[in-house]
Order: structure tokens, then C-alpha cells, then sequence
């Protein structure tokens, strides 16, 4: 079986703001993901009002944790968006970001 691609459409990990050891962790939970690997909790949870196969990645860091919304294809893990969350729910802006990326990324694709 062949790596899935990692397709970013928002964000990206890089430092700063993100610690290397965050940056780290952020890329070997994606390195699984590419392996088909299924992650679940602490490191990851279903984000069903984004969309089918839609989760978050959690990373901690320093003083904040990073979220990395993304969705699992076929062939491909979409990157939809990068940000620290500072609160318990996601913000309603980041939820209509990602479905406004999908639709246009969805909408490319052939």
C-alpha cells in the first residue's frame, strides 16, 4: 500500500509559533496518517460537523494546543486548516472555513 498524500489547502507547521517538539509530534501524527494508520483519542477525534471522514489532530505544545483540521481520502489526507485552540469549542469561523475549502478543493477534483 502507498502513502496517502498530504494536501494542504490552509496552514502549516513551522516554527515559530510552533515549538519543534510540537512541530515534531505534528509530523509523525501525520506520518501515520499517510501509513493508513487510525488514530483516536488523545491524538485525534471525529469532527462530523465539518464533514464525512473529518477530524482534528490535538498537539500539544508550550502554553497552547494546536489543532490541525484535516479529512482522510482514498488516496490523500487533506490539510484544511492550522491553529491554536484556546478554547473548548471550535469556533464557528474555523468550521465554516473548512467546509468553504472542501467544497472548492472537492470541486477541483476529477
Amino acid at each position: 500500500m502507498d502513502d496517502k498524500e498530504v494536501v494542504w489547502l490552509h496552514g502549516e507547521l513551522k516554527t515559530p509559533p510552533m515549538s519543534k517538539e510540537a512541530r515534531l509530534e505534528a509530523g509523525d501524527l501525520l506520518r501515520q496518517l499517510q501509513w493508513g494508520e487510525t488514530l483516536g483519542m488523545p491524538h485525534s477525534r471525529r469532527m462530523s460537523v465539518i464533514g464525512s471522514r473529518c477530524h482534528e489532530l490535538r498537539v500539544q505544545d508550550r502554553d497552547v494546543t494546536w489543532r490541525i483540521m484535516y479529512r482522510i481520502d482514498t488516496t490523500e489526507i487533506v490539510i484544511m486548516e492550522v491553529f491554536p485552540k484556546k478554547t473548548q469549542t471550535t469556533p464557528q469561523s474555523v468550521i465554516d472555513n473548512c467546509k468553504q475549502r472542501l467544497a472548492a478543493y472537492d470541486g477541483r477534483k476529477v
